[in-house]
């Protein structure tokens, strides 16, 4: 018996406000488009470092606010009527772990390169690399021209 898949493919793209993550969600959002896919742009927080120090962090939501940079950064890159639907998400915890477990039932995930290693330009960045390692799905670096 043929299994018919009956639901939309799904891409996950990594956003953190970068100009390299803006660059993988305009791909993402226009592989979306042309294929019907579902677009999830997923943001990764947590909170700052206190180095052993005490930091009294009571009044700082960090998940509202990176939520809010996520929604300003998808409006920035899609318009405010966007071709393609896209359902935002923020989750606790390092991108390179957050990422591939949002993409578990992707069929793409899509992460910019900051380029930052020891060779810069030449290599992948950490998150991306541990994502191409990592993930279920196949997943697609996009490169912002080097200057």
């Amino acid at each position: 018996m043929v299994s018919i898949q009956t639901s939309r493919p799904l891409i996950v793209v990594g956003v953190d406000g970068s100009e390299a993550s803006k660059a993988a969600l305009r791909w993402a959002a226009r592989q979306a488009e042309l294929t019907g896919a579902e677009l999830r742009p997923v943001q990764a927080w947590r909170p700052p470092p206190t180095y052993g120090i005490p930091v009294d962090y009571s009044d700082t939501d960090f998940e509202e606010h990176t939520r809010e940079n996520l929604r300003r950064t998808v409006e920035e890159m899609l318009g405010e009527h966007p071709k393609v639907s896209a359902a935002p998400q923020v989750v606790e915890g390092h991108p390179s772990s957050v990422l591939p477990a949002a993409a578990r039932d992707a069929d793409l995930l899509v992460v910019g390169s900051h380029g930052r290693g020891a060779f810069k330009g030449m290599l992948l960045g950490s998150v991306s690399q541990h994502c191409v390692q990592h993930a279920t799905c196949p997943v697609l670096v996009v490169r912002t021209p080097i200057r």
